[in-house]
């Protein structure tokens, strides 16, 4: 029975062997291959490798916060809230309100010299325009302008805009009195508007007493007839001046603002 007893023998000896194997060193891991990775996966920041961040994007980033700190600097700085405040004069002059100097005594005793206004001129077309409205408008007889340097006309237009220059050609400041396509006639210092004696009680008794005598006219439909307030000095449409092209009025002037004892409105 050898057989018998060298197989006994041979499954009695089994486990040895798997004992042994099971003793046996685990195989070294090899390192994952490239295309092991998924596409997007992030290789750490190993240069040269797909997806890793290349090093100029901190320099980028460094340049994009001193620039911006750069510009949040100007933006506080004098220069720019003085360009700003030029482009804001420059609007406000040019479409809502601009003020103006009172250079003679056409208008005494309403404006005295030296008193500024502000005239408006947002959203202002000759419709607007009514009797008894103290208008501000360039000369129709305008002469020829003098040269000037870019800098000095820049200049000189900002300080006509806050009431600081007189304009090139002399601006008038006068009242309303006959409006487009009226008649008007003035009879022994009553004017006559369509035939009916007009009452003006912005007038002072020696202003009424100086108006004098005007023939009958009949205003151009795109004019207008105007005079001063104190009549006896106030070169207006009764004389050189004539009437007034709705094209050449600048606004309506609303409120004086210097001096200050005389602020107020105008009527």
């Amino acid at each position: 029975m050898p057989e018998i007893e060298s197989a006994h023998d041979d499954a009695r000896d089994q486990p040895e062997t798997v004992a042994l194997r099971t003793s046996e060193p685990t195989p070294p891991l090899h390192a994952a291959n490239e295309t092991d990775l998924e596409p997007d996966a992030d290789l750490g920041g190993h240069d040269g490798k797909p997806g890793a961040p290349t090093r100029d994007e901190p320099e980028h980033d460094e340049e994009d916060r001193v620039g911006e700190s750069a510009w949040r600097r100007f933006i506080g700085s004098t220069p720019f809230l003085i360009l700003v405040a030029l482009a804001v004069a420059i609007l406000v002059k040019t479409f809502v309100i601009q003020a103006f100097y009172i250079p003679s005594e056409s208008m005494v005793p309403t404006l005295e010299v030296g008193d500024r206004v502000f005239v408006s001129k947002f959203m202002f077309d000759g419709g607007d325009i009514a009797r008894g409205d103290v208008i501000v408008f360039e000369n129709p007889n305008a002469a020829e302008l003098p040269d000037r340097s870019g800098i000095s006309s820049v200049l000189h237009w900002l300080g006509e805009g806050i009431g600081l220059a007189q304009p090139e050609n002399e601006d008038f400041i006068k009242r309303v009195i006959a409006l487009p396509g009226e008649t008007i006639e003035i009879r022994h210092n009553v004017v006559y508007i369509n035939g009916k004696p007009l009452d003006e009680p912005y007038l002072t008794q020696a202003a009424r007493d100086s108006t004098g005598d005007y023939p009958l006219h009949t205003v151009p439909d795109d004019a207008l007839f105007v005079m001063g307030d104190n009549r006896g000095n106030s070169a207006d449409s009764r004389y050189g001046l004539g009437f007034v092209p709705l094209e050449k009025v600048i606004g309506k002037a609303f409120v004086i603002i210097w001096p200050p004892s005389q602020m107020g409105g105008l009527g």
